[in-house]
C-alpha cells in the first residue's frame, strides 16, 4: 500500500509545498540565470522513466546555451561553459528544483533511482538485473548518498536495487533525510566526473 498509494500522497503533498515556498526563490533563480546567459531559464532533457517510458526532465540551466553538445568531461575546459552561479547551482543540487513539477504531476517521486538518460543504455541494462528500472525514478536516491558522481555504473545500478528492496517508509525516510546532509556537505559531488564511466555516446548534453 504504501509504495503504490500512500508514497503518491507524500510525493504531491511535499511537491507541491515546495512548490507554493520555493515559488519565489525559483523565479529569482530564473531571473539570474536569464542575466547571466542569454536564453531559457530552463534546461529540458528525455529521461528514462518507470517502467523505460521516457518522460522530459526539467532542470535550471547551469551551463551557456553555447555549449558543445557533448559530456562535460569531453569539453577541454567545462568552466568557462558555466554560467554565473553555475557550479554553485549544480553543487548543492538548486539546479534540480523544477523537478519539483516532474514530481507533482507523477513522472518522478521523491525518493528512487535516479532517472537515466535516454540513451544511457549501459546504466539501464544493469538496472533490469535489479529490478530498478520497474520503480519511478526520484529527485534523490539510496545511490545518491552512498557516493553520487563517484560512482561506477554498476555500483550505482546495485544501490538501486537495494533501495528497491528495502523501499519503505522508513527507509524513504533515511534517503530524505540522508540526502540533506550529503548536499550540505556536497559529499560526492565531483563535476564532470560522473560521465567518465560512460562511453561519449552514452549522454547527449552537459547539462547532465
Amino acid at each position: 500500500m504504501y509504495k503504490y498509494i500512500i508514497k503518491r500522497l507524500i510525493d504531491i503533498l511535499l511537491s507541491g509545498i515546495g512548490i507554493i515556498i520555493l515559488a519565489i526563490p525559483m523565479f529569482i533563480i530564473m531571473i539570474i540565470i536569464k542575466v547571466s546567459d542569454p536564453g531559457p531559464a530552463i534546461f529540458k532533457q528525455k529521461r528514462v522513466g518507470m517502467h523505460k517510458k521516457f518522460f522530459t526532465l526539467h532542470k535550471f540551466r547551469s551551463m551557456k546555451t553555447s555549449t558543445p553538445d557533448i559530456p562535460t568531461h569531453l569539453l577541454e575546459n567545462p568552466e568557462k561553459y558555466m554560467i554565473k552561479h553555475g557550479e554553485f547551482l549544480r553543487k548543492y543540487s538548486i539546479d534540480e528544483l523544477p523537478q519539483l513539477f516532474d514530481i507533482f504531476v507523477g513522472n518522478m517521486s521523491i525518493i528512487g533511482p535516479r532517472p537515466a538518460l535516454w540513451n544511457q543504455d549501459d546504466l539501464v541494462a544493469e538496472r533490469d538485473k535489479y529490478g530498478a528500472n520497474d520503480v519511478k525514478p526520484g529527485l534523490t536516491g539510496w545511490a545518491q548518498i552512498n557516493g553520487r558522481d563517484e560512482l561506477e555504473i554498476a555500483e550505482k545500478a546495485k544501490l538501486d536495487g537495494e533501495y528497491v528492496k528495502k523501499q519503505s517508509f522508513l527507509f524513504d525516510c533515511k534517503c530524505f533525510f540522508g540526502t540533506i546532509k550529503s548536499v550540505v556537505k556536497h559529499e560526492g559531488f565531483v563535476e564532470g566526473k560522473t560521465a567518465e564511466l560512460l562511453d561519449p555516446k552514452q549522454e547527449n548534453n552537459s547539462q547532465s
